[in-house]
């Protein structure tokens, strides 16, 4: 490597409120263009901004699950610039009293565990969207997202590879989602990510001119993005030409960036305090609260998964990667009374299936008590692990109860051991060929024979009981 890159990101996530950050317009994704603002977001003159107090709450929420200092004394400010996307000609946002400073998470990397500094986190207000026709040459804006309540996770520039970004993006998306603040759904662009790259020759430690890739809404394009900055800066500096620092538009269609404009610095937008919005106070009192509010977030999930559970480190991540899936193996957990059992059921049987039918955990379409039943039913041998496997098959396509499943079709295990036994002798006389074999000390004809009693027997007889009978059985032929 001749040249060391340098990263950081600002990661934009709106938030789950009902309404907008400064009046009562709701939300909610797309609706047709222009429908949900009103005079307040648009900035008509006259409007007054009222800050929303939820807003607020969830902000420091996510601080705290970020493991941020909190500010217990904050403002907004207007940042002056505009675009078509925001009419009033100024954002309201925050300089420099955030509301959230001097956090950070650790991720893993290939030499091990780094912790990513994060610097600050501010709420301001998301802008409009516009919509381009590059045929007939025109452009249309669209303020419905206008005023929906955003903050932006700003980290310090400790990141070094693309990997390192990713890593990092998908555990804020993650803590985000499990402390319940934002829906983070990248692709309707409630979760998106400034891209800063840098880089420097080996040797030195004076950092490059940086360049920033704008509202980036896939962890997959973010990756992609950074190696391709950090290609073209290399090929720039190999051919003895400087960087200059400014903002590019990736474009992930064609794998590749375009420059913007120069990049503003803070002076540019002229920040001062907004006018008609106080200055926001929390007691420790207050924060505390909040703090008690976040529910149980991933790594002290991890840590129960694997230590009070026994299960193994991949299929703890794997449970974790989804709220839902995580809550529906704690409740299939619970019901089950085996937590081991039910994790190796999600992870191998519930998420095949769910892939193969491409369908999310929210829409498993079964209550989890149903599948910890089940799991319940099978550790106490009244079904078998392959008939089990065939009543989850069922429940996937009709969400009937296991029992009436297990009834219907006769899957429940038979407890008469004569009726074993009697189906045993039978299909030793039927093979003798391979009974000659076993006797002769070619052990692996047991596991035929097996084959032959379970299949006899419609997968419902107990392994363990046909198992000792067909030794037992074959224990007689010997003597």
């Amino acid at each position: 490597m001749k040249y060391i890159p340098t990263i950081g990101l600002e990661i934009h996530s709106e938030l789950s409120t009902k309404s907008k950050i400064f009046c009562d317009c709701p939300v909610s994704f797309g609706g047709e263009p222009n429908t949900r603002c009103c005079p307040v977001c648009t900035g008509m003159p006259g409007t007054l901004p009222v800050l929303n107090k939820q807003a607020v709450e969830y902000t420091v929420m996510a601080g705290l699950a970020l493991n941020c200092k909190i500010n217990e004394f904050s403002k907004m400010d207007r940042k002056n610039y505009f675009y078509p996307d925001l009419p009033k000609a100024y954002q309201i946002s925050q300089f420099d009293l955030p509301i959230c400073k001097d956090g950070g998470l650790t991720i893993n990397t290939p030499d091990g565990e780094k912790f990513i500094r994060i610097e600050r986190i501010h709420l301001e207000e998301d802008a409009g969207k516009l919509l381009h026709d590059s045929y007939d040459r025109y452009s249309l804006a669209d303020y419905n997202r206008c005023g929906v309540p955003l903050i932006e996770i700003v980290t310090k520039p400790d990141l070094s590879s693309a990997e390192e970004a990713r890593e990092f993006v998908e555990k804020v998306r993650l803590m985000l989602l499990y402390s319940g603040v934002s829906d983070c759904r990248m692709e309707e662009g409630s979760l998106r990510a400034d891209v800063n790259v840098s880089i420097r020759p080996v040797g030195t430690d004076e950092l490059g001119t940086r360049t920033e890739m704008k509202n980036i809404n896939s962890i997959k394009a973010i990756a992609r993005a950074i190696d391709y900055e950090i290609e073209r800066q290399t090929e720039l500096l190999d051919e003895g030409k400087k960087i200059t620092q400014e903002t590019r538009r990736w474009d992930d269609g064609k794998g590749e960036s375009k420059s913007l404009r120069s990049k503003e610095n803070a002076h540019d937008y002229r920040y001062f305090p907004e006018p008609d919005i106080v200055p926001v106070s929390f007691t420790s009192e207050d924060i505390e609260k909040l703090r008690k509010a976040l529910p149980e977030l991933p790594d002290k999930r991890f840590e129960r998964y694997t230590k009070d559970y026994g299960i193994n480190e991949a299929d703890a991540n794997l449970l974790l990667t989804s709220v839902s899936l995580s809550d529906f193996f704690e409740a299939t957990a619970a019901e089950s009374g085996n937590p081991k059992t039910a994790a190796n059921f999600i992870v191998v049987e519930v998420l095949r299936r769910l892939n193969d039918s491409c369908i999310t955990p929210e829409d498993i379409p079964f209550d989890a008590k149903l599948l910890g039943r089940l799991i319940k039913m099978m550790d106490s041998d009244e079904i078998t692990s392959n008939n089990a496997k065939k009543v989850l098959a069922e429940m996937f396509e009709t969400s009937k109860e296991p029992e009436a499943i297990i009834a219907e079709k006769g899957y429940k295990v038979i407890n008469d051991t004569s009726e074993v036994e009697n189906t045993v002798k039978e299909i030793l006389s039927n093979n003798e060929k391979a009974v000659a074999e076993y006797l002769e000390g070619k052990e692996k004809t047991f596991g035929f024979l097996m084959g032959q009693c379970s299949r006899a027997l419609a997968g419902r007889g107990n392994p363990k009981v046909i198992q000792e009978i067909l030794r037992s059985e074959l224990n007689k032929l010997k003597s």
